[in-house]
């Protein structure tokens, strides 16, 4: 398969009064052509903060350091502004949580989406206006011909989040990172936008990196998934290796929190992470998780925690082996 994206070493920290905030800590993956990865974890894990360093629109204080950033074989790490600006919204593409605050509110939908074709293609105005009204109909928008001429507050918030969708597709790009596209959403609208998603990235032949805090849609939209948890990855692998055989304490943590209908025995208790994360202020000894964690080694607390392998593609960062972690899972769930 055809790397499109490939990030190593990413560290994004923010200066405060009280010291430096390491949001996201040695993040490294990758994503292949046509491929969707998910990455999962609570909120102020630094999904997000990784996703907004990857597009180089980090707030203005925060600081990046990266050891590779390569997109489509290129090494963006070292571009300008003005070659980011004409990368984003053309070869790759990125959609937020609540589409109000991304649509401009003062200007038509139709003259929204133009400007993206018109900034990355050129061309006639016509041309954009034909391709807007293509995508609208497209991602499922009644009477496109007619909300062209809205403006965003006229639009309810799931047809606001199908134009974002119609926007990143304009130009055909490579690659969409989906930040949290459904947490504003009622769930019926959910999972029509989260279908949609998955349908057009069939048809258009283009890579997704999802991000949520929610394992339903993963099960059911990621080929790969990512596990963070405070600021780093703990844990990796496909999908199928993440549900069926989960190595890591938090990632076993998360599982048991989900509902499963059928699969639970009834009045079974709702599963908890007991205590809470971390601060990120200062330096990190040893593993972030060893305050919450069930199966603490001595060692946990002070020393580096490297990623051990379970099977190609699927490895965790911890010092308890996965035979040992797999069993207390079990007798956990049971």
């Amino acid at each position: 398969m055809t790397r499109i994206l490939e990030v190593a070493d990413l560290n994004v920290s923010l200066p405060l009064d009280s010291g430096m905030l390491h949001a996201v800590r040695g993040v490294s993956f990758h994503i292949d052509a046509q491929e969707i990865l998910g990455i999962v974890g609570e909120s102020g894990c630094g999904k997000s903060m990784a996703a907004l360093a990857i597009m180089d629109l980090l707030p203005r204080r925060a600081e990046r350091r990266i050891g590779r950033l390569r997109f489509g074989g290129e090494n963006i790490a070292s571009f300008s502004s003005r070659q980011m600006s004409s990368l984003r919204g053309d070869r790759i593409t990125m959609i937020f949580q609540e589409p109000m605050t991304s649509l401009n509110p003062v200007y038509t939908i139709g003259n929204q989406l133009e400007e993206v074709y018109r900034r990355h293609r050129g061309g006639r105005r016509e041309d954009a206006r034909r391709g807007a009204l293509m995508l609208l109909e497209r991602v499922g928008i009644p009477a496109p011909a007619h909300r062209l001429g809205q403006y965003p507050h006229q639009l309810s918030g799931g047809l606001r989040q199908r134009v974002m969708i119609a926007m990143a597709l304009m130009c055909e790009p490579d690659l969409i990172i989906c930040d949290e596209p459904t947490t504003a959403l009622d769930v019926t609208i959910q999972a029509q936008v989260l279908r949609l998603l998955k349908e057009l990235q069939r048809d258009f032949g283009m890579a997704i990196v999802l991000i949520t805090h929610d394992l339903g849609v993963v099960a059911r939209m990621a080929d790969r998934i990512l596990v963070m948890y405070a600021g780093e990855v703990v844990e990796h692998g496909s999908t199928q290796a993440i549900f069926s055989r989960p190595c890591h304490p938090y990632t076993q943590g998360l599982l048991h929190c989900l509902l499963q209908p059928g699969k639970q025995k009834a009045n079974l208790r709702l599963g908890t992470i007991p205590g809470v994360v971390p601060s990120l202020i200062g330096k990190i000894k040893g593993c972030a998780f060893s305050n919450r964690c069930p199966v603490i080694l001595p060692n946990c607390e002070s020393q580096s925690i490297e990623f051990a392998d379970v099977e190609p593609g699927h490895a965790f960062r911890c010092l308890v082996p996965s035979e040992q972690s797999l069993r207390r899972f079990n007798e956990v769930i049971e």
